[in-house]
């Protein structure tokens, strides 16, 4: 059997950054208006009043301090609050769409550390939890501008997109298929956020990740992560759900109707999908062989600070220990399908040979995606 490898990870970070302080500035502002502007309603009990958030209560109930977006100025105009078309957004032949452009810097990253060229590719996978269109495919894009040879295509499966296009690279690298396969995760969750709604407005940043995956026989980076296993699985709810694509509404203003957002019943996606995640994660290592234990680190679901530390707590018997399931969230947010990436981009540098992890997420659907690696 054909043995697969990480051999490199990238990272695109917009350059538009939001403080809990600056969308809440804007957030209040505008409960203020609309509570003026109904206040003969509210007073006669016929429709609540709205209330003010803080900086404060975004980051206990989160772990969020700031996020990164594809845009700014359109989210805190108060007669707008929904990001704006990047300039260029559409592409064209000559130009790659912002949401492929953002892949293609992530991408860039990750060829250099795999010590690779564009052409040494012979897969690519874009998988995200939002699409900016349906065709021809973001992936083909990708492909087109950053000059990666073989097929590509794209893949939506909610806060599990990554994984689930991981684990796509490596059953196609197992089956021959592919010897090389770039999978690129550009998330533009933010375009779908309801920055008017007090409960999730302040969720969601943008961001793209970029992972290569290579036979281990034909790597040559230096930081190769070895695939040991793979494990997927998906259970239908309704709990978390969008019925629009963002593209819907980004190009007319007036397009501000509360069912085209990202919608989800958080106390039931806690109380569901949780369970869910610790039994599938102490499933598959004990069909591996292997205990928690015997993990040195768990690169989990960035979704927020309590769901976190939950899993981490459940799975381990105990509080984690620094390092153990390190999150991103405070500077990042939540980045959809990405977070468990970020994570493992950012917190693999101190381990060593042998040693053992899992990157895994879970999200829409449900679904649950997941990794188990070590060290080389």
């Amino acid at each position: 059997m054909v043995d697969v490898v990480i051999s490199g990870t990238g990272l695109y970070v917009p350059p538009h950054r939001i403080t809990n302080e600056q969308l809440v500035e804007t957030f209040n502002e505008y409960v203020d208006q609309y509570n003026a502007e109904h206040k003969a309603d509210i007073d006669a009990g016929l429709t609540p009043a709205l209330q003010h958030s803080s900086a404060e209560f975004i980051q206990k109930a989160s772990g969020i301090k700031a996020r990164h977006l594809v845009d700014v100025e359109g989210v805190m105009d108060l007669n707008r609050m929904m990001s704006k078309m990047p300039e260029g957004g559409h592409g064209d032949t000559d130009t790659p769409c912002f949401q492929a452009n953002m892949a293609i810097e992530a991408a860039n990253m990750a060829l250099e550390q795999a010590g690779l060229k564009p052409e040494d590719i012979d897969q690519t996978i874009c998988s995200a939890a939002v699409l900016q269109r349906y065709f021809p495919a973001i992936g083909i894009e990708v492909q087109h501008h950053l000059g990666t040879k073989g097929s590509a295509l794209d893949m939506v499966m909610g806060c599990s997109s990554a994984t689930y296009g991981l684990i796509s690279g490596v059953n196609a690298i197992k089956s021959g298929i592919a010897n090389r396969v770039l999978m690129v995760n550009p998330e533009i969750f933010s375009t779908m956020i309801n920055f008017r709604d007090r409960d999730s407005h302040f969720i969601f940043g943008d961001i793209a990740t970029a992972v290569v995956l290579e036979r281990a026989d034909l790597a040559k980076g230096k930081d190769l992560w070895k695939v040991t296993g793979t494990k997927a699985e998906t259970q239908y709810s309704n709990n978390i759900r969008s019925n629009y694509g963002p593209m819907t509404r980004l190009d007319d203003d007036s397009m501000f109707r509360k069912d085209m957002f990202f919608v989800q019943e958080g106390r039931k996606v806690f109380k569901e999908l949780l369970p869910l995640v610790t039994e599938f994660i102490s499933t598959q290592l004990e069909s591996e062989g292997l205990k928690v234990e015997d993990l040195a680190r768990m690169w989990l679901h960035q979704a927020n600070i309590n769901m976190n530390m939950y899993a981490a707590k459940k799975l381990l018997g105990r509080e984690p220990v620094e390092g153990e399931a390190p999150t991103v969230l405070d500077e990042y947010g939540n980045t959809a399908g990405a977070g468990s990436v970020v994570a493992f981009h950012k917190h693999r540098g101190d381990l060593k040979a042998g040693d053992k992890g899992i990157i895994c997420s879970f999200g829409a659907g449900y679904s649950i995606g997941s990794l188990l690696v070590e060290k080389l």
